[in-house]
């Protein structure tokens, strides 16, 4: 735990030597990095690949966003129903796509996704579908905080990033996590030594969706924008990049891989429009030298206390 505590403090102190532009970059990032813990949690820690976490994120940032703009609501509670929907949704979707596995399962969470983006496109009169909304600065402050502002922006994303680093780092300690990691990697012994696996499968997608929404609702109430792209595909395939990135399996390891990611991309585009390409060579190139992502290799030729 001292280095997630020591990782903390790196992120407090960048933001006293940063320029302005990496300042909101790294906002960005830590929201972002919430809803890569979430993936991990799923496809690192429990070997569930999913292919449309973006549902859950999208369902944590429009239960925050239609409860502020259709009811009026305040950012505490507003936020609460973004978690609720999310994990709502997970337990709906775990209940369903657990009846499947490997190939079967990616697809299903696929379909689920896809069927969550028709539904925001067909209710466009409350969601504007394509176009999204926008919540108004008016509408994003909590306990007398402007939480528009640069400052207050970066300080409420790391608070809510230590949050559910430290509980995600703490989780994954505990025996929960541990049977978890006893599924991914053989799923049959741990059946044979009593756990069930269908139960601890299904509580760790419902944490996952609970965690990827507390991103979508923090990125809806920092940045004050809902929209539909946030729920398709690409939004799916981000978080398995990061941590794939990162490491899977390893509590740092989806920080490193969304600020490797966001910075690739953003090095990279300035100089050409096919970015994407740059991002995907990098992705290749680390498959095949660190298949592991950087924190696993790290932790595997050198520094094996790394979590």
């Amino acid at each position: 735990m001292t280095l997630h505590i020591a990782v903390l403090v790196v992120l407090l102190g960048l933001f006293f030597v940063l320029p302005a532009y990496h300042v909101g970059a790294f906002s960005r990032i830590m929201v972002l990095a919430i809803y890569a813990m979430g993936y991990n949690l799923l496809f690192g820690y429990t070997g569930l690949l999913s292919l449309g976490h973006a549902m859950f994120f999208a369902a944590g940032m429009y239960g925050f966003g239609l409860t502020v703009n259709l009811f009026g609501f305040s950012v505490a509670p507003a936020f609460l129903t973004g978690i609720i929907a999310a994990a709502a949704l997970a337990l709906i979707v775990g209940y369903l796509a657990l009846r499947t596995a490997g190939v079967a399962f990616m697809i299903v969470t696929l379909m689920f996704a896809q069927t969550v983006y028709l539904v925001i496109l067909y209710f466009g009169e409350y969601t504007r579908g394509d176009e999204g909304f926008v919540v108004q600065q008016a509408q994003r402050s909590f306990a007398g905080i402007d939480l528009t502002g640069e400052t207050e922006r970066y300080f409420a994303a790391l608070i809510l990033f230590a949050i559910c680093f430290l509980a995600v780092a703490k989780l994954v300690q505990m025996p929960f996590g541990k049977r978890l990691v006893a599924i991914r990697e053989n799923e049959e012994r741990a059946r044979m030594l009593g756990y069930d696996a269908a139960k601890l499968k299904l509580h760790a997608l419902i944490i996952s969706g609970a965690v990827s929404g507390i991103a979508g609702a923090t990125y809806g109430l920092l940045f004050g924008y809902v929209g539909a792209s946030f729920s398709t595909v690409q939004y799916s395939i981000f978080p398995l990049l990061w941590v794939l990135l990162g490491g899977a399996g390893t509590t740092i390891g989806p920080l490193i891989g969304v600020i490797f990611m966001f910075y690739l991309i953003d090095i990279s585009s300035g100089y050409t429009d096919a970015y994407l390409l740059i991002a995907g060579v990098a992705l290749v190139l680390l498959t095949l030298f660190a298949p592991l992502g950087l924190v696993g290799t790290l932790r595997k030729r050198a520094f094996p206390w790394l979590p």
